[in-house]
């Protein structure tokens, strides 16, 4: 992301896990690009924030989207549809960070036009290289929409 070299990369993280929240938090702090993660707990929160609802009506409008699949209220499906359907929401990466290796899921999210499909490693290390992966991706080298 040209545009974010210097500047503060603002990432809204879609977890109900916590483990998984604490491990992407700190894989971030290790990345080039400094960001500003915001973490939505279930879907309802997760559209609330991209809205502008509710406690969330001065919300920053995210650089990138992790969205887990398994979320409570709203799963990550129907969240990204309704990212997606959006005509300025549609333009923010949502990258599916999730467990399922399910072929229905990846063939639904994609269906639901997400950006990437990244099944979460279960080590630690290999976490911490997807996340870095992630970033140099998104947030180094792939210019977006402002």
């Amino acid at each position: 992301m040209e545009n974010k070299k210097n500047n503060l990369a603002h990432i809204l993280l879609v977890e109900d896990n916590e483990g998984d929240i604490l491990l992407t938090q700190e894989a971030f702090e290790a990345c080039k690009v400094k960001t500003e993660i915001s973490i939505a707990k279930n879907g309802q929160e997760a559209l609330d924030f991209l809205f502008k609802k509710g406690s969330y009506v001065n919300a920053k409008k995210p650089d990138l989207v992790l969205l887990d699949i398994n979320l409570p209220i709203f799963n990550g499906h129907e969240v990204l549809r309704q990212i997606k359907a959006d005509s300025i929401l549609k333009k923010i990466p949502v990258i599916m960070l999730t467990t399922s290796s399910n072929q229905k899921d990846l063939d639904e999210a994609y269906g639901n036009h997400c950006n990437s499909y990244v099944k979460k490693p279960l080590e630690m290390s290999e976490f911490l290289g997807a996340i870095l992966k992630i970033e140099e991706f998104w947030l180094q080298l792939t210019t977006l929409s402002e």
